[in-house]
């Protein structure tokens, strides 16, 4: 079921004497043959839509035969319902980075690229199941039926979400990184003591894995055998980092030494992210306790809009995972198979127009947030270092008011 991928990178050398060091090599020849041998090869995925837009059958691809089973009911309507959720999700997700860069949010942080891993497995919930995320997951936003223009207030400043979380089952976004899992191995630990057959689900990149609060999680959610699906999307960088910076082994095979399974999955293909979600959800719903999904994926754009990934990227890397593009994708499997026509994709961009007009009058219309707010309720009865921070900023920014 787990699949293989490129290694991270080689681990350093030892200080030792060179006979000491040459009979190590000696000894551990055939594991360096093997680990080479890991690292050159070709990332293996769950996918069952290939970046040209061709399903994949369990006879071209005995990994995602276990999986098949979980999208067999899905119809070309579906189809057709999943391509509209990432066109829109897409669509929005522009439209808040230029409104940031137009002055009116402080940050953003874009999911371009993300589309398939989170449409995928957001489709993938039930209504009573619960959400974690963290703070990129507007596609998950989506697919729970939470306004998009909520998830923008809290970036202007003007709400801390917007929404009930109990309203939609969707917590609301997590800042600090990591700490969902926690949030989320508690609540699951508890929907299992009162018996329901609900799941929880929480979302974390490649980066946050690599936090405490992320491996305390996985421990305290296998001990307790908690209904959790924990669903990674590993768009390849912790801000300037990459992968194999931050690990040895491929992330999914983490989930060995807590005890529970993992699997890797082509986070660009929405079939394919949907039914290995599916599949994790069932697991924890049937009380055979959590599962974590490696939705391997690629952040097209920054990390945020405080970002600039020109800086740590390069070019050929991101032209290469364009042609992978999820969108693009299930269109040529549309198109292709008769599952939709021009007429279709025209009546969606419409739509999509209509949905980013909307997004810039809401945002427009919202109030400018309280800039001294920061310094209230730090502290329940006041703090002296607070107050004189509070005046001084006070000051800053009168200076502008009076022209200086």
């Amino acid at each position: 079921m787990t699949v293989e991928s490129t290694a991270a990178r080689k681990p350093r050398r030892s200080g030792g004497t060179k006979r000491a060091a040459g009979a190590a090599s000696a000894a551990k020849a055939p594991a360096a043959k093997a680990a080479a041998t890991a690292q050159n090869a070709e990332p293996q995925l769950v996918q069952l839509l290939t970046p040209e837009g061709e399903r994949v059958s369990a006879a071209d691809n005995p990994d995602a035969a276990e999986f098949l089973s979980f999208v067999e009911d899905i119809t070309t309507e579906d189809l057709r319902g999943l391509y509209r959720d990432m066109v829109l999700t897409r669509r929005f997700d522009g439209e808040a980075t230029a409104l940031q860069r137009q002055g009116e949010l402080g940050l953003w942080a874009s999911l371009l690229g993300q589309e398939a891993a989170q449409i995928g497995s957001g489709r993938a919930l039930r209504d009573d199941d619960y959400v974690f995320p963290t703070y990129r997951e507007h596609g998950v936003a989506w697919c729970r039926g939470v306004d998009p223009t909520n998830l923008l207030g809290m970036f202007r400043g003007v709400n801390h979400g917007g929404w009930d979380p109990n309203t939609n089952n969707f917590h609301l976004y997590t800042i600090v990184i990591g700490s969902q899992t926690l949030h989320a191995t508690g609540y699951a630990m508890g929907v299992a003591k009162d018996g329901a057959d609900s799941a929880v689900i929480a979302y974390f990149g490649d980066g946050a894995s690599s936090q405490g609060d992320v491996a305390e999680a996985f421990t305290f959610s296998a001990v307790y055998n908690s209904p959790v699906v924990f669903f990674c999307q590993n768009n390849q960088w912790a801000i300037s980092e990459p992968t194999e910076r931050q690990m040895r082994v491929p992330l999914y095979q983490r989930a060995q030494g807590f005890g529970f399974p993992g699997v890797r999955v082509d986070g660009n293909d929405v079939l394919a992210c949907l039914a290995v979600t599916r599949w994790a959800l069932a697991r924890a719903r049937a009380g055979e306790g959590p599962t974590l999904v490696e939705a391997f994926t690629y952040r097209m754009g920054a990390h945020t809009t405080s970002d600039d990934p020109t800086k740590y990227r390069r070019d050929e890397e991101t032209q290469a995972w364009e042609a992978k593009d999820p969108i693009l994708r299930l269109k040529t499997y549309l198109l292709a198979s008769g599952g939709a026509d021009e007429a279709f994709f025209e009546s969606l961009e419409a739509e999509s127009e209509a949905l980013g007009k909307r997004v810039r009058e809401v945002v427009r219309a919202m109030p400018d947030p309280d800039t001294m707010a920061i310094f209230e309720n730090v502290y329940a009865d006041g703090h002296a270092l607070v107050d004189e921070e509070r005046a001084q900023f006070a000051a800053y920014l009168a200076s502008f008011e009076e022209g200086h």
